[in-house]
């Protein structure tokens, strides 16, 4: 009988690396969308005043 504990370990890193790819990519969409949207804020002050 062989040992699975390695490759188990190894699913669980590529989970944990698809996971960790996913968040950054949407906190990526999200900073992206909040300054955007603060850009706008600050063009519509600017020409109101």
């Amino acid at each position: 009988m062989r040992s699975t504990r390695a490759a188990t370990a190894v699913e669980y890193g590529l989970i944990l690396a698809l996971v960790f790819l996913a968040a950054v990519g949407a906190m990526s969409r999200v900073g992206t969308a909040t300054i955007n949207m603060w850009t706008k804020v600050s063009n519509a002050s600017t020409e109101a005043m």
